[in-house]
């Protein structure tokens, strides 16, 4: 068996893992492997391939099995702990490796995020801490379409977050890394790009501002910052040119080839661990690790052949890397570089050099750009229409100008050239701010698209392959009807007479969209934060993402828990009608007895009363939707004193189908005389996992399984649809029915609201 095939059997048979509901058992996965290995040593060797493929299946489901064992080990009760810190935003984010709990030797460490954790000391890489922990399996939220917080972390091997509790510093000397690191940035101190200059040299990208980051994105350019390909492949570079220089010098019986690219991958090594030895980085230096071996293998090695060697031994490697997006955007990346040389060469016709140079930029940024699309739609859900023209300047100006000045800058600091190290990084801060100015120069190129642009961004591939093969000349028939195939999701369909209330996973807080037509109305928007709402982080991506238009926002109440996102919904779209019972300007009033249709269906506001007095949960705007056969009853965060008093004025008009649970399942709602007005079948509630009310509350929970209700909540479930059609009505959760998989599953004990 080839190294190729053997590659191809490890992707293909880790590629379930990014499908399966569940792991199988342990017994399952053992005697799969026992049968695969004696088919495969006393089998028919037709069965190889499939017996290789079936033992890189169960060394996957072994990993992962492996990887999740800290959640049953470590959570439920307070852990006392010995960790070697990893890296450090410097004040309250911490990733930390813990080698022993409660006395004992944890093999290989495990990888946990402290958030809001101050340590009595200043923290930095390399330091050992005894620390009190409270840790709680990795959650993240999950709608459709959007960041998939869950599957990235187990990516990384992290499966555990947690915070500080009490800490004692057992060893405060921070590691050779740290010590250089901290050094540098104090050297780099009064440097207006600093801290990119520390994203570019060491991968330490915390500090980074949004505002560059947000500016990348929108540009294509983003790619630039990783510590990955690029730059380890820049450093194997130079690595080679030492040894070539070293070369020259030396008798031709000792010249071979065998030494640059040793001295290469040294180099790699070298900045790989410089660079905190993050997964991209180590993916990329084991994928030159095999460049380099087959260069000293001796034989011819076809691209395609070498490509699945380094996908193959990455998967091999980290099973749990084929969940990761960054692994298949920079495979991506470089299968799409392949096709584009081999089925689109570059033949310059021009003698002048610099010509046939820019001619070259422009060949591979133009495949690049068109060939990734399809990936950066299914990722990004948007497209920068000015990545060609960024990248065209950027990526020569940092990788050739910036990043050079950068590791120059990084050898000096070691050796007493102090002047010398400082105009080199006045020159690396000055070449950061030419191609930063330049970069904001151009128009804001960022577009986003809804999902039926994924099999439109197919366009190029299908193009390049009916034009090289001649498809359009010897079949245009098929050729013209495959192209066309792409525009089937744009063509307008038959209106569907259903509609749907789809519950967002916004952690605590509330945001439904009531979708009927491809139109949307909005009850509620969310919370927000610091440098963030969830209008902008969740319900726009949705939105656009489903190619849904809302209509009109209704905001229950001021609390921000529920109108977070409302400022960023209106920035979005201008002139959106806005009702609520907070009398603010511009703001249609929600009073009981308004009644208004949209798109067929009925809105009856039964809370707050006119001129009702109450404020803050109890001024909650509550309406009621119906199609003339269901309904839903939306309620705000109303407590029990609003509830018996609207019962009082407007009781017959409380029955609905489907109740969204008040207050987040607070205690203090939920009374049981509404519960049993309403005479619902389904509640669903907005809570988040981890927060600090202990929400949903068990005896609301059970108060309405009690009166024949079915409880779903966004903790459990994430996002929560509730489809209605003209037979009934059925609802749909993200974990177990929208996309099943066991990296989306509640981990740890069942109720966990800590």
């Amino acid at each position: 068996m080839t190294l190729p095939a053997l590659a191809l059997c490890a992707i293909v048979g880790m590629l379930p893992l990014r499908v399966l509901p569940m792991l199988p058992p342990g017994e399952w996965i053992v005697g799969g492997a026992l049968m695969a290995l004696l088919l495969l040593l006393r089998g028919p060797q037709a069965l190889r391939y499939g017996c290789v493929t079936l033992l890189c299946l169960c060394w996957g489901l072994a990993m992962a099995h492996f990887t999740l064992a800290p959640i049953a080990d470590l959570t439920g009760r307070h852990q006392l702990v010995e960790a070697v810190v990893r890296t450090t935003d410097g004040a309250t984010t911490h990733t930390v490796t813990i080698v022993k709990a409660e006395g004992k030797w944890l093999p290989g460490g495990v990888n946990v995020t402290l958030y809001g954790s101050y340590l009595p000391a200043a923290p930095c890489p390399g330091q050992r801490w005894s620390l009190l922990l409270a840790l709680r399996p990795v959650h993240g939220q999950l709608n459709e379409g959007g960041f998939d917080n869950q599957r990235h972390s187990l990516s990384q091997g992290k499966v555990l977050t947690g915070r500080v509790l009490r800490a004692t510093a057992l060893n405060t000397q921070c590691s050779l890394r740290g010590k250089y690191i901290a050094s540098v940035t104090r050297a780099l101190n009064g440097y207006a790009w600093r801290d990119v200059i520390l994203a570019l040299g060491f991968g330490e990208r915390l500090n980074v501002s949004d505002s560059i980051k947000n500016l990348m994105r929108a540009t294509g350019t983003a790619h630039l910052m990783a510590i990955s390909g690029l730059h380890i492949a820049l450093a194997g570079a130079i690595g080679w040119g030492m040894a070539r220089l070293t070369q020259r010098v030396l008798p031709a019986q000792r010249i071979g080839h065998r030494l640059p690219l040793l001295l290469s991958l040294l180099m790699a090594a070298m900045y790989t661990w410089l660079a905190g030895a993050n997964p991209p980085a180590v993916r990329t230096l084991l994928s030159l690790t095999i460049c380099a071996a087959t260069g000293l293998s001796g034989r011819r090695w076809h691209p395609w052949q070498i490509w699945l060697c380094c996908i193959g031994s990455i998967v091999i490697a980290d099973p749990l890397a084929v969940l990761s997006d960054s692994l298949w955007l920079s495979a991506f990346a470089v299968a799409a570089l392949i096709f584009w040389y081999q089925w689109m060469p570059f033949r310059p016709h021009t003698p002048c050099r610099p010509l046939r140079m820019l001619y070259g930029m422009v060949h591979l940024q133009a495949g690049i750009t068109l060939l990734l699309l399809p990936l950066q739609i299914s990722l990004f859900h948007g497209i920068s229409t000015t990545s060609l023209v960024a990248n065209m300047f950027a990526v020569p100006a940092i990788t050739l100008i910036s990043v050079p000045l950068i590791l120059a800058g990084m050898v000096l600091h070691l050796l007493p050239l102090s002047g010398i190290e400082q105009a080199v990084w006045w020159l690396a801060d000055r070449s950061l701010a030419v191609t930063f100015s330049t970069l904001e120069a151009l128009p804001d190129g960022w577009l986003e698209v809804d999902q039926r642009w994924q099999w439109l961004a197919l366009v190029p591939w299908l193009a390049i392959a009916c034009w090289r093969l001649r498809l359009h000349v010897a079949v245009p028939f098929t050729a013209a009807t495959m192209l066309a195939s792409t525009l089937f999701p744009f063509l307008p369909r038959p209106a569907e007479k259903g509609w749907t209330v789809h519950m967002l996973d916004v952690g605590h807080g509330l945001a439904l969209v009531i979708e009927r037509h491809g139109r949307a109305m909005l009850y509620d928007t969310g919370g927000a934060w610091s440098g963030g709402d969830s209008g902008r982080q969740t319900i726009i991506p949705w939105l656009r993402w489903h190619h849904l238009t809302p209509e009109g926002v209704i905001v229950s109440h001021k609390h921000l828990d529920h109108r977070g996102g409302l400022a960023s919904v209106l920035a979005a779209w201008p002139g959106l009608p806005v009702r609520s019972p907070m009398g603010w300007e511009g703001h249609s009033p929600c009073e009981r007895g308004q009644t208004w249709r949209w798109q067929g269906l009925r809105f009856t506001a039964l809370w707050p009363l006119p001129g009702h007095k109450q404020s803050g949960n109890n001024r909650s705007c509550v309406v009621r939707i119906d199609d003339g056969h269901q309904s839903v009853l939306l309620t705000g965060d109303i407590e029990a004193d609003a509830e018996l008093a609207m019962l009082k004025h407007h009781w017959q008009f409380m029955r609905a189908d489907v109740i969204q649970v008040p207050h987040h399942g607070s205690r203090t709602s939920s009374g049981g005389a509404l519960l049993g007005q309403v005479a619902g079948r389904v509640a669903i509630a907005s809570v988040a996992r981890y927060n600090a009310w202990h929400l949903p509350s068990k005896k609301v929970v059970e108060r309405y399984r009690t009166r024949g209700y079915r409880w779903f909540d966004t903790a459990h479930a994430g996002q929560i649809s509730v489809v209605f059609t003209a037979h009934g009505w059925q609802v749909r959760r993200y974990r177990e029915q929208i996309l099943p998989r066991w990296y989306h599953q509640w981990f740890g004990v069942p109720a966990d609201s800590r």
